[in-house]
């Protein structure tokens, strides 16, 4: 973990607004600014793409970006690079520690398989992302790739798998990103109700720029 806090105040942002609990969100930030990305009751999964906003056939592309940094987990410092190999953003403060980049996104596919066949039809990420992206109109349902789970908690086991584990963050705990250009950000604010990732109790998170 590589904990950094930020110097700057919500009061001073110049952009902030709420995510409903379970619900989608699709902003846009500018090259040279800030994004904060905040958990505002803990242990919320924030599911996020992020695509260029000149370009969006370009986008977020985890196998670069967790080869270059040679981490699974993404921190301060990360770079988060896109498919044409390019940075996006780079992760400029963090007081969470890990954020997950393996995990997914849950879908109705996923639904079913994990948990039960009557959970189909349950919210997921996934559903979130189309819901956003078709009402934006500049992303199709081909763009939805591989997102991160900020403030989720998916540690790799020793035989090389994945468990879905009750979050580390808390109340306030924040991820800050600078855009290397003008980015779309689409963010499901995970309704997950069948593992941990959001203690079963999906709440709302926070989205807050400075210029």
């Amino acid at each position: 973990m590589n904990l950094t806090h930020s110097d700057k105040h919500a009061e001073t942002a110049s952009y902030r607004a709420t995510i409903a609990a379970g619900e989608p969100f699709l902003c846009e930030v500018k090259a040279g600014q800030t994004l904060r990305l905040l958990d505002l009751e803990g242990n919320q999964a924030v599911d996020t793409l992020f695509y260029s906003a000149a370009n969006p056939r370009e986008r977020y592309d985890v196998q670069r970006t967790l080869r270059k940094q040679h981490s699974v987990y993404l921190s301060t410092g990360t770079v988060l690079y896109s498919n044409l190999g390019n940075p996006l953003l780079s992760i400029v403060a963090d007081t969470c520690g890990r954020h997950d980049t393996l995990g997914g996104a849950c879908a109705q596919e996923s639904n079913t398989v994990r948990y039960a066949l009557d959970k189909r039809y349950m919210h997921s990420c996934r559903d979130n992302f189309l819901r956003a992206s078709l009402n934006d109109g500049r992303l199709k349902k081909a763009d939805i790739s591989a997102n991160i789970n900020f403030f989720m908690n998916v540690p790799v086991t020793p035989e090389g798998g994945l468990t879905f584990e009750d979050g580390i963050s808390a109340p306030g705990k924040y991820v800050e990103l600078k855009a290397h250009m003008d980015v779309i950000v689409l963010i499901s604010n995970c309704p997950q109700l069948n593992n941990p990732c959001n203690g079963y109790n999906p709440t709302p998170a926070e989205v807050l720029m400075w210029d």
